[in-house]
């Protein structure tokens, strides 16, 4: 994940945590960040996701980085009318103002994300389990492979599936980013400044899938299992 210089209050809150003294917000989101892991979603395992992308066949032009100070290593693959990914997970916390992800909690927070509700307002990063993919540029350009915003990502680290959409885009460079809800839910830390998880993570974005509407992770979960269905079917 990036490793990033937080302010002067988030080195003060550092320094209660050292002290044996934990704020009150603190206290919350520990019981948070500690309470029951959802289930795996859907019918497909983990294994049998990760058994169909040992291999690489590159489509994108150039490799990322996962962090500002990495080297870019991460290709953009492609099989079986999906994309994917191995990188880390960085922690996106942008959005709609929520109980965890707002100004207090995340340094970096803004207050919007590149695709909106169905009314119109930015996605809830607490909530909805959603990947932030690279902005355009001359390495890849998500839009003309395929993918769009509402499109179906399943999510994999370790045995745990979780079923999200593309909800935001990030720095041109970097790759390896998703929701709060998406880390939760896979049971990697979701503190959007310290947390996340330096490996391990497999992103498969399915071609010309769209969640409408966007919202609705319950719809995003039938879809992405049945075109996960798909994928290992396709050979």
């Amino acid at each position: 994940m990036r490793l990033r210089t937080l302010p002067l209050a988030a080195a003060s809150a550092a320094a209660l945590l050292t002290a044996g003294v934990l704020p009150a917000h603190a206290s919350a989101r520990s019981a948070a960040r500690s309470a029951p892991r959802r289930a795996q979603e859907g019918s497909v395992s983990a294994a049998d996701l990760l058994a169909k992308v040992t291999s690489c066949s590159q489509i994108s032009n150039g490799m990322y980085k996962t962090d500002d100070e990495t080297s870019a290593t991460v290709p953009v693959c492609g099989k079986n009318g999906a994309v994917f990914w191995k990188a880390d997970m960085d922690v996106d916390c942008d959005g709609q103002r929520t109980a965890y992800c707002n100004e207090d909690h995340d340094p970096w927070y803004q207050d919007d994300t590149a695709f909106h509700q169905s009314d119109g307002k930015p996605l809830k990063a607490e909530s909805l389990p959603y990947v932030v993919v690279p902005g355009s540029s001359s390495i890849w350009n998500y839009a003309g492979a395929g993918i769009k915003g509402g499109g179906v990502v399943a999510v994999i680290y370790r045995d745990k599936v979780e079923y999200a959409v593309v909800g935001d885009t990030g720095p041109t460079q970097l790759i390896g980013e998703a929701s709060y809800a998406t880390a939760k839910a896979l049971g990697i830390d979701p503190d959007p400044a310290h947390g996340g998880v330096d490996s391990g993570v497999t992103y498969i974005l399915f071609k010309n899938s769209k969640v409408s509407p966007i919202e609705s992770h319950g719809a995003a979960a039938s879809l992405g299992d049945q075109l996960a269905k798909q994928f290992l079917a396709a050979g």
